[in-house]
This record gives structure tokens, C-alpha cells and sequence, in this order.
């Protein structure tokens, strides 16, 4: 099988950057420079047509959308690590919903945050104060969940692990912090420990 996986450094591509290096996937990497505007370019967006990255093209068909690629790589790669569950278990059924809920639900009071207090022009107190609101609901329903379970789907990690690690470890990095949710700071620490999330991502 042939991957050609499209990303930049220390942006949304680095939780797939993390998940191949975690499974040991061999793959062809392309460097898309995001911060010249690479990914704008007629080449890359006929390759991804969003213009962003992450893209992995699987045998020559583009796969978009960071959870979908993790999503796609836990499936074709990971259940046989170990590190994704079965087609038609229960636990499959709840590594696509955590995952999901990272992507969609977290990161998008994640964005809200960011634009109320970094962005100049959209700068809003209220608007921050609301978003770091939801944020902290959110995480208090992370910590009930790992308080009662080593991981995300148990005793045992997974890439589950990785992926919502990944958007939550992001959030600390926007200023959405764990200090007050002890059971999600811990597990935190553990997965940014591992192997996989050192190194040039």
C-alpha cells in the first residue's frame, strides 16, 4: 500500500505525524509549507482542495480531515497492535465517538477561545469567559470518564488516546488548562510522555 502523507510542522497534521510513527506505518512524507502559503497552490489543491493539511493519499486517493485520516489508521493499522478496537465491537463504537466529540465538540469551543483572546480584532472578555465555560464542562465530562479507567477505553492505551490527547493538549496551549481536573492532567502527562509524541511532529 502506498502513503504519501502531506503536513507541516507543529500544526493540525501533527497528531497523524504522531499516530504513524505510534503504529510504525512506512509512508512517503511531503512537506507542505503553510507558512509561505504552499497549500494554496493549483498542485496541492488538486491534491487537497480544502488547502490545508493534513492529507494522506492512500494508493493515489486523497484522504482529508485530521480525524478521519486518524480514524482510517486506527482501522486499517491499529487493531491488529493492539492500539484500535475490532470492526462491530462496542469499544469501536466508542473510539469513533470520543474521537469525533475531540474534533468537533472540544475543538470547537477550542476555536472559540482562540479567536476571542488571541486573534486582535475579535478580541472579546465575554466571548472568552463563555468558551472557557463550555471548555470546562466538557473537561469535568473527560474526568468522570477517566477517573474510573487507566485510558480512554480502559486499562490499556490506544490511539483513542492519541487523538483526544492530542486536541486536549492543544486546548492547554490555548489556554484551556487541566489543573482543576486531576484525572485528566495525569492521563495527559502519561500519553505526551510516550515515544510517538517526541520528536520532530
Amino acid at each position: 500500500m502506498s502513503l504519501v502523507f502531506y503536513w507541516h510542522p507543529m500544526s493540525s497534521a501533527t497528531p497523524v505525524a504522531c499516530a504513524l510513527a505510534e503504529l510504525s506505518v512506512p509512508h512517503e512524507r511531503v512537506r507542505i509549507d503553510i507558512r509561505t502559503g504552499e497549500q494554496r497552490t493549483p498542485a496541492y489543491l488538486a491534491i487537497n482542495p480544502n488547502g490545508k493539511v493534513p492529507c494522506l493519499v492512500v494508493d493515489g486517493t486523497p484522504l482529508f480531515e485530521g480525524v478521519a485520516i486518524l480514524q482510517w489508521l486506527g482501522g486499517r493499522y491499529g487493531v491488529a497492535q493492539g492500539l484500535w478496537p475490532a470492526d462491530d465491537s462496542p469499544a469501536r463504537l466508542q473510539a469513533l465517538a470520543w474521537t469525533s466529540w475531540a474534533y468537533v465538540t472540544y475543538a470547537a469551543l477550542l476555536s472559540r477561545l482562540s479567536l476571542a483572546t488571541a486573534d486582535e480584532a475579535l478580541r472579546n472578555h465575554a466571548h472568552a469567559a463563555a468558551a472557557l465555560a463550555g471548555v470546562d464542562g466538557l473537561l469535568d465530562l473527560l474526568e468522570a470518564h477517566l477517573a474510573e479507567r487507566r485510558w480512554m477505553l480502559g486499562e490499556a492505551y490506544s490511539l483513542v488516546d492519541l487523538v483526544v490527547g492530542s486536541v486536549v493538549g492543544y486546548g492547554v496551549y490555548v489556554g484551556a488548562d487541566v489543573d482543576a481536573h486531576p484525572a485528566v492532567k495525569d492521563w495527559l502527562g502519561r500519553l505526551q510522555a510516550r515515544p510517538a509524541m517526541q520528536g520532530e511532529v
